[in-house]
Protein backbone atom coordinates (compact mmCIF):
# COMPACT_ATOMS: atom_id res chain seq x y z
CA UNK A 1 0.00 0.00 0.00
CA UNK A 2 1.02 3.60 -0.50
CA UNK A 3 0.22 5.19 2.95
CA UNK A 4 -0.04 8.89 3.33
CA UNK A 5 0.38 9.64 7.29
CA UNK A 6 -1.14 12.86 8.53
CA UNK A 7 0.98 14.07 11.46
CA UNK A 8 4.67 13.54 11.75
CA UNK A 9 5.25 13.27 15.36
CA UNK A 10 5.95 10.63 17.98
CA UNK A 11 2.68 8.33 16.77
CA UNK A 12 3.36 9.48 13.04
CA UNK A 13 7.14 7.63 13.14
CA UNK A 14 5.99 4.82 14.85
CA UNK A 15 3.13 3.62 12.36
CA UNK A 16 6.38 4.25 9.54
CA UNK A 17 8.40 1.76 11.09
CA UNK A 18 5.18 -0.60 11.33
CA UNK A 19 4.25 -0.06 7.71
CA UNK A 20 7.70 -0.06 6.46
CA UNK A 21 8.25 -3.86 8.34
CA UNK A 22 4.91 -4.87 6.91
CA UNK A 23 6.43 -3.98 3.11
CA UNK A 24 4.19 -0.73 2.58
CA UNK A 25 5.29 2.49 1.28
CA UNK A 26 4.83 6.04 2.85
CA UNK A 27 4.05 8.75 0.13
CA UNK A 28 3.50 11.52 2.15
CA UNK A 29 4.15 12.62 5.33
CA UNK A 30 2.27 15.75 6.36
CA UNK A 31 2.20 18.15 8.95
CA UNK A 32 1.06 21.87 9.51
CA UNK A 33 3.72 22.93 7.50
CA UNK A 34 2.29 21.16 4.37
CA UNK A 35 0.92 23.27 2.28
CA UNK A 36 0.31 20.63 -1.27
CA UNK A 37 -0.84 17.16 -1.24
CA UNK A 38 -0.63 14.86 -4.57
CA UNK A 39 -3.63 12.71 -3.57
CA UNK A 40 -3.29 10.72 -6.99
CA UNK A 41 -0.33 8.66 -5.29
CA UNK A 42 -2.20 7.49 -2.13
CA UNK A 43 -4.00 4.33 -1.39
CA UNK A 44 -4.94 5.26 2.21
CA UNK A 45 -4.21 7.81 4.94
CA UNK A 46 -4.01 7.50 8.68
CA UNK A 47 -4.46 10.62 10.63
CA UNK A 48 -2.54 10.91 13.52
CA UNK A 49 -2.73 14.81 14.09
CA UNK A 50 -4.22 17.22 15.92
CA UNK A 51 -7.42 17.75 17.65
CA UNK A 52 -7.78 20.83 15.56
CA UNK A 53 -6.37 19.23 12.34
CA UNK A 54 -7.86 16.03 12.22
CA UNK A 55 -11.67 16.93 11.04
CA UNK A 56 -9.67 18.61 8.07
CA UNK A 57 -7.65 16.08 7.32
CA UNK A 58 -10.45 13.54 7.30
CA UNK A 59 -12.72 15.93 5.11
CA UNK A 60 -9.67 16.27 2.51
CA UNK A 61 -9.01 12.78 2.20
CA UNK A 62 -12.82 11.74 1.90
CA UNK A 63 -13.24 14.28 -0.92
CA UNK A 64 -10.28 13.06 -3.23
CA UNK A 65 -11.58 9.55 -2.43
CA UNK A 66 -8.92 8.18 -0.12
CA UNK A 67 -9.92 6.06 2.80
CA UNK A 68 -9.06 7.70 6.20
CA UNK A 69 -8.06 5.97 9.45
CA UNK A 70 -8.11 8.34 12.03
CA UNK A 71 -7.02 7.54 15.85
CA UNK A 72 -6.61 11.51 16.73
CA UNK A 73 -8.69 12.28 19.69
CA UNK A 74 -9.89 15.88 21.02
CA UNK A 75 -12.35 16.40 17.86
CA UNK A 76 -15.00 14.25 18.03
CA UNK A 77 -17.48 17.11 18.36
CA UNK A 78 -17.29 17.09 14.41
CA UNK A 79 -17.50 13.18 14.26
CA UNK A 80 -20.48 12.86 13.11
CA UNK A 81 -20.24 15.28 9.48
CA UNK A 82 -17.49 13.43 9.06
CA UNK A 83 -19.61 10.03 8.60
CA UNK A 84 -22.18 12.18 6.74
CA UNK A 85 -19.75 13.19 4.18
CA UNK A 86 -18.22 9.56 3.86
CA UNK A 87 -21.67 8.56 3.25
CA UNK A 88 -22.01 11.27 1.06
CA UNK A 89 -19.18 10.54 -1.13
CA UNK A 90 -19.34 7.06 -0.73
CA UNK A 91 -15.85 6.47 1.20
CA UNK A 92 -14.38 4.57 3.38
CA UNK A 93 -13.62 6.05 6.83
CA UNK A 94 -12.71 3.93 10.32
CA UNK A 95 -12.29 6.49 13.89
CA UNK A 96 -11.21 4.76 16.72
CA UNK A 97 -9.81 6.16 20.13
CA UNK A 98 -6.97 3.56 20.09
CA UNK A 99 -6.23 1.47 17.61
CA UNK A 100 -4.13 -1.16 19.89
CA UNK A 101 -5.59 -4.75 18.91
CA UNK A 102 -5.19 -5.80 23.21
CA UNK A 103 -7.72 -2.27 23.86
CA UNK A 104 -10.19 -3.30 21.09
CA UNK A 105 -10.34 -7.03 23.18
CA UNK A 106 -10.84 -4.73 25.90
CA UNK A 107 -13.33 -2.70 25.06
CA UNK A 108 -16.11 -5.82 24.37
CA UNK A 109 -14.78 -6.88 27.37
CA UNK A 110 -15.78 -3.27 29.65
CA UNK A 111 -19.43 -3.88 27.70
CA UNK A 112 -19.47 -7.45 28.57
CA UNK A 113 -18.79 -7.03 32.34
CA UNK A 114 -21.10 -3.89 32.34
CA UNK A 115 -24.22 -5.88 31.07
CA UNK A 116 -23.77 -8.66 34.16
CA UNK A 117 -23.66 -6.03 36.38
CA UNK A 118 -26.68 -3.99 35.58
CA UNK A 119 -28.52 -5.58 37.84
CA UNK A 120 -26.68 -5.61 40.43
CA UNK A 121 -27.32 -1.54 41.97
CA UNK A 122 -24.66 -1.74 45.14
CA UNK A 123 -21.60 -1.65 42.59
CA UNK A 124 -20.93 1.78 41.70
CA UNK A 125 -18.17 2.14 38.16
CA UNK A 126 -15.56 4.40 38.09
CA UNK A 127 -12.47 4.85 35.94
CA UNK A 128 -8.65 6.00 35.86
CA UNK A 129 -6.58 6.61 33.24
CA UNK A 130 -3.09 7.10 33.37
CA UNK A 131 -0.75 8.45 30.61
CA UNK A 132 2.34 10.17 29.66
CA UNK A 133 2.78 13.75 29.76
CA UNK A 134 2.35 14.98 26.75
CA UNK A 135 -1.46 13.82 25.95
CA UNK A 136 -2.99 16.93 25.58
CA UNK A 137 -6.57 15.69 26.14
CA UNK A 138 -8.30 14.68 29.69
CA UNK A 139 -9.88 12.40 29.81
CA UNK A 140 -8.84 10.05 27.09
CA UNK A 141 -10.54 9.19 23.86
CA UNK A 142 -10.01 5.34 25.59
CA UNK A 143 -11.68 6.59 28.84
CA UNK A 144 -14.47 7.83 27.13
CA UNK A 145 -14.88 4.54 24.90
CA UNK A 146 -14.70 2.78 27.98
CA UNK A 147 -17.51 5.28 29.88
CA UNK A 148 -19.91 4.85 26.98
CA UNK A 149 -19.38 1.03 27.05
CA UNK A 150 -21.06 1.14 30.68
CA UNK A 151 -23.44 4.09 29.57
CA UNK A 152 -24.83 1.90 26.82
CA UNK A 153 -25.31 -1.59 28.40
CA UNK A 154 -25.89 0.33 32.13
CA UNK A 155 -28.69 3.23 34.18
CA UNK A 156 -25.54 5.22 33.88
CA UNK A 157 -26.38 8.75 31.70
CA UNK A 158 -22.93 9.97 31.28
CA UNK A 159 -19.46 10.68 32.63
CA UNK A 160 -17.56 13.25 34.26
CA UNK A 161 -14.21 13.94 34.94
CA UNK A 162 -12.80 13.77 38.79
CA UNK A 163 -16.26 14.22 40.44
CA UNK A 164 -19.10 13.18 39.40
CA UNK A 165 -23.16 13.52 39.75
CA UNK A 166 -25.38 10.73 40.72
CA UNK A 167 -25.61 8.19 37.27
CA UNK A 168 -22.47 9.73 36.27
CA UNK A 169 -19.34 7.70 35.67
CA UNK A 170 -16.58 9.67 37.50
CA UNK A 171 -13.30 9.34 35.45
CA UNK A 172 -9.64 10.16 36.91
CA UNK A 173 -6.99 11.31 34.80
CA UNK A 174 -3.00 11.48 35.53
CA UNK A 175 -0.72 12.34 33.80
CA UNK A 176 2.78 10.64 34.24
CA UNK A 177 5.79 10.61 32.47
CA UNK A 178 6.90 7.82 29.79
CA UNK A 179 3.47 6.46 30.79
CA UNK A 180 2.28 5.08 27.10
CA UNK A 181 -1.65 4.09 28.67
CA UNK A 182 -2.99 2.22 31.55
CA UNK A 183 -7.11 1.97 31.75
CA UNK A 184 -8.91 0.81 34.63
CA UNK A 185 -12.45 0.21 35.21
CA UNK A 186 -13.65 -0.45 38.83
CA UNK A 187 -16.80 -1.70 40.25
CA UNK A 188 -17.04 -1.22 43.93
CA UNK A 189 -19.57 -1.96 46.41
CA UNK A 190 -19.42 -2.12 50.33
CA UNK A 191 -18.22 -5.69 50.25
CA UNK A 192 -16.01 -6.41 47.69
CA UNK A 193 -14.71 -4.74 44.10
CA UNK A 194 -14.10 -5.88 40.98
CA UNK A 195 -11.88 -3.94 38.12
CA UNK A 196 -10.50 -4.72 35.13
CA UNK A 197 -7.59 -2.89 33.67
CA UNK A 198 -5.32 -2.90 30.26
CA UNK A 199 -1.69 -1.50 30.78
CA UNK A 200 -0.03 -0.26 27.81
CA UNK A 201 3.79 -1.48 28.00
CA UNK A 202 4.69 0.56 24.57
CA UNK A 203 3.36 2.75 21.80
CA UNK A 204 3.75 -0.13 19.02
CA UNK A 205 0.55 -1.91 19.64
CA UNK A 206 -1.39 1.74 18.64
CA UNK A 207 0.86 1.66 15.71
CA UNK A 208 0.19 -1.95 14.35
CA UNK A 209 -3.27 -1.35 14.92
CA UNK A 210 -3.84 1.46 12.79
CA UNK A 211 -1.54 0.09 9.81
CA UNK A 212 -3.42 -2.98 10.52
CA UNK A 213 -7.15 -1.22 9.88
CA UNK A 214 -5.32 0.73 7.15
CA UNK A 215 -4.78 -2.70 5.32
CA UNK A 216 -8.32 -3.72 5.73
CA UNK A 217 -10.32 -0.56 4.72
CA UNK A 218 -8.73 -1.39 1.04
CA UNK A 219 -11.48 -1.58 -1.16
CA UNK A 220 -14.62 -1.09 1.28
CA UNK A 221 -16.98 1.83 1.07
CA UNK A 222 -18.57 2.60 4.26
CA UNK A 223 -18.55 4.24 8.19
CA UNK A 224 -16.33 1.71 10.05
CA UNK A 225 -14.95 0.56 13.32
CA UNK A 226 -12.33 -1.60 14.70
CA UNK A 227 -14.53 -3.85 15.86
CA UNK A 228 -15.49 -4.62 12.20
CA UNK A 229 -11.72 -4.99 12.03
CA UNK A 230 -11.22 -7.44 14.12
CA UNK A 231 -14.70 -9.22 13.56
CA UNK A 232 -15.60 -8.86 17.69
CA UNK A 233 -19.29 -8.30 16.56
Amino acid sequence: MKIALFGYGRMGKMIEQAALQRSHTIVAKIDINTNEIDFSNIDVAIDFSMPTAAYGNITKCLENNIPVISGTTGWLENYDKAVALCKEKEGAFIYASNFSLGVNVFFELNEYLAKMLKNLKQYNVSMEEIHHTQKLDAPSGTAITLAEGVINNSDYTGWKLDQADTNQIPITAKRIEAVPGTHTVHYNSDIDSIEIKHTAHNREGFALGAVTAAEWIINKKGVFSMRDVLNLG
